[in-house]
């Protein structure tokens, strides 16, 4: 099979296609002919800091759809053929090649006519922020803050964040205000305008905010700590509170962090079942229109490496993805 390969951490200039050997299914795996890749930040992050667990030459990328290809000893739930979407574990050799193994607890099923490019924009970002949102018990016409909501994991959080009723106030660029007025922001905050968080101050008196959900650093999260009201959510979606930002007995708020790979190294297969549900959810809800898989590039295989450092390059306003 072809593959984008590197033998050694580094800029994306470390990136080779090779032939590689097409892989074969071990128990409890699936073996995915890829239709498209979805491409994340954390793709190029780890291409730059490499991992422990990696073996070389290592075979990067987080995120494919395709059809199932083989099948591994112990899997009776998906057959041959089937259309999937995943987001693979990033220890594991990865989706930047035409074929790739994952945990055939981790395939998503999609609707016959769902684009595979719109699929494999759905995992990463997708699941992230279904996770985030599931984090919080949050009730119809509940008001929270949506930090970076004109990224690929804040604009899904925003449109779930609306199907659950809630009133969703978004920070971003202003550039970004239409776009995300129709995914369902009922407000729009510039978040180049310095007073931004001092007018949120003032506007959370009278508007409570139950959660914050932050996507730009823990430092960035902790700022915000005090627009909550009593008993509100932080959620940490970069980064982590390693302590409390508030005193404690005020707010006593609730501090949350979210981190998906994590779910293949420590999550159960019930919990499993339960966020490939939500990802089947969300490709029917876009196949159908009523959810927006935001691609705003969709490149060739060979174009892989030049796509992923536009990715990197930014600013971002939504998914790319490749196709083969």
């Amino acid at each position: 099979m072809k593959a984008w390969i590197h033998d050694k951490t580094g800029d994306l200039d470390v990136l080779q296609l090779r032939d590689m050997p097409k892989p074969r299914p071990k128990r409890g795996e699936l073996l995915v002919r890829n239709r498209a890749i979805g491409l994340n930040p954390v793709d190029w992050k780890f291409i730059l800091w490499g991992h422990d667990a990696w073996s070389w030459p290592h075979i990067p990328g987080v995120d494919g759809a395709g059809e199932v290809e083989e099948i591994g000893e112990d899997v009776s739930h998906i057959g041959i053929g089937a259309r999937v979407a995943y987001h693979n574990d990033l220890t594991r050799q990865g989706s930047f090649a035409e074929y790739t193994l994952i945990p055939a607890r981790a395939a998503i099923p999609l609707p016959a006519g769902l684009p595979f490019a719109a699929a494999a924009a759905i995992p990463c970002p997708g699941l992230t922020a279904q996770q985030a949102i599931d984090k919080v018990p949050l009730r119809p016409g509940a008001h929270v803050l949506v930090t970076g909501a004109s990224g690929a994991v804040g604009g899904a959080l925003l449109q779930l964040a609306r199907d659950k009723g809630c009133i969703v106030h978004a920070v971003a660029s202003a550039s970004q205000t239409d776009r995300l007025l129709k995914l369902g922001a009922a407000s729009i905050t510039d978040y180049r305008e310095e007073s931004w968080k001092d007018d949120w101050k003032g506007r959370a008196r009278h508007q409570p905010l139950q959660a914050v959900f932050d996507m730009v650093s823990g430092a960035h999260a902790a700022s915000l700590a005090p627009l909550l009201t009593a008993n509100g959510h932080l959620v940490c979606i970069q980064d982590r509170q390693e302590t409390a930002p508030l005193p404690a007995f005020t707010t006593t708020i609730s501090l949350h962090e979210v981190g998906l790979n994590a779910m293949h190294t420590h999550a159960c297969d019930q919990q499993w079942g339960q966020l490939v549900a939500s990802g089947a959810s969300m490709a029917g809800a876009i196949h159908e229109g009523r959810f927006d898989a935001q691609l705003i590039e969709t490149a060739g295989f060979g174009d892989l490496p030049a796509a992923l450092a536009r990715l990197k390059a930014g600013p971002n306003s939504g998914n790319r993805v490749v196709v083969l």
